[in-house]
């Protein structure tokens, strides 16, 4: 799992990056909470993510935003991390130029970031989206949403409420050719606080059920539904 330097739109950006233990492996990329709140490629979140992933044979990277860590910028107010995320992702096609499928996960701030990244990049396949701030910022860009995926939350989420998500799901739930599974974690706060485990135990299902075999699947086709 070693440390790497990217070239960022501000300049370098720092990440942690394994490559896949499959051939053609897919890749899939993580993007960390709220710069200005503690939020860190480190976070106990991203990296249990990072890790379900690369236990499924992916070539997996988490990287700092700009501003966070050894990363370098100033915090940009979203649209700046966009930037920063589509060029960590541009690092991890190149060096996976033959990824079988392409995936982005994101906490919080990062799953904002995430979805946007995903309508403005056609090769990505599915998103993993963790308690997504429904409340705090505009997400009507999902319009429509141009793949299926997993929206994960805790149901004592004191940051976002998740009567916020769950209609954001059901909006994104009513389009055509995607399936979006929504899960809640009983007792989990926005964090996952205690509920750790419980986290890792949906992301490692959620996703042996869309790669079988450790192949991941293109974009479903599946009329939507929520959990």
């Amino acid at each position: 799992m070693p440390d790497v330097i990217m070239n960022g739109p501000e300049g370098r950006l720092e990440g942690r990056y394994q490559h896949g233990t499959l051939p053609n492996a897919p890749i899939a990329l993580m993007l960390h909470p709220h710069p200005q709140h503690g939020g860190t490629m480190n976070n106990k979140v991203i990296y249990a993510t990072y890790h379900a992933f690369a236990r499924r044979g992916f070539s997996t990277l988490r990287f700092n935003f700009r501003g966070v860590g050894r990363s370098q910028g100033k915090f940009d107010r979203g649209e700046g991390e966009l930037s920063d995320a589509a060029a960590a992702l541009d690092w991890l096609q190149t060096y996976n130029p033959n990824a079988s499928a392409c995936w982005i996960a994101g906490f919080s701030f990062g799953a904002w970031i995430g979805m946007q990244l995903l309508m403005r990049r056609p090769e990505i396949n599915g998103f993993i989206s963790i308690a997504p701030p429904a409340n705090l910022y505009d997400f009507s860009f999902l319009a429509p949403c141009p793949a299926s995926g997993l929206v994960l939350q805790g149901d004592a989420d004191e940051v976002v409420p998740p009567e916020a998500v769950a209609k954001l799901v059901q909006k994104l739930s009513n389009q055509r050719d995607i399936r979006i599974d929504y899960r809640l974690i009983p007792g989990a706060n926005h964090f996952f606080h205690d509920r750790l485990d419980e986290l890792t135990a949906e992301l490692d299902d959620y996703i042996a059920s869309v790669m079988p075999g450790g192949a991941a699947e293109t974009r479903s086709k599946t009329k939507a539904a929520a959990r």
